[in-house]
């Protein structure tokens, strides 16, 4: 039953399964899943990702830079799952930047770039709390990341080898 009052059914979460579950049980057109398909985190890919090309059904990114460190890279104090960050994160993010840097790109404009490559994701919602902030959101988006950037993650064993990347 449809009047035109409602345009779009969607759920925001946290965990990519929770989005699966509600993905395979109804009739839904986006979610919203936080920090959980990222340069760190990709195990979305395994099935639910792949579900929502199949369904056609959006995806909106929030948190690309998982809880900060993505965006600050592994400092002293760096926070990921809205805690510290292990040293088992720190290491991998040190990692990655490393490969970023290799290329000319910072860390952070990798971490947002990333997820956009997915065609299931229609958009990214980096956040940000001052004006200079968002600003700076935007420019990464003009931000030109090389292919082989993406390459190299892969062969570091940093990135799967069934993430599609930005173009």
């Amino acid at each position: 039953m449809t009047n035109g009052v409602v345009k779009a059914i969607g759920a925001g979460v946290n965990e990519w399964e929770v989005a699966e579950t509600l993905a395979r049980s109804g009739d839904f057109d986006l979610f919203l899943l936080a920090g959980r398909y990222t340069l760190l985190e990709q195990k979305a890919l395994d099935s639910f990702l792949p579900l929502c090309v199949e369904r056609k059904i959006g995806v909106v990114i929030g948190g690309p830079y998982n809880s900060g460190i993505l965006a600050t890279g592994p400092k002293p104090g760096a926070r990921y799952e809205y805690s510290a960050a292990s040293p088992e994160i720190l290491e991998r993010v040190k990692r990655i930047q490393r490969v970023c840097r290799a290329h000319g790109v910072q860390l952070v404009e990798a971490a947002l770039r990333f997820p956009l490559g997915h065609p299931a994701i229609v958009s990214v919602i980096p956040g940000g709390q001052k004006p200079s902030e968002v600003r700076r959101n935007a420019e990464i988006l003009s931000v030109k990341i090389p292919a082989a950037l993406w390459r190299d993650l892969g062969t570091e064993g940093l990135l799967r080898a069934d993430a599609p990347t930005p173009r």
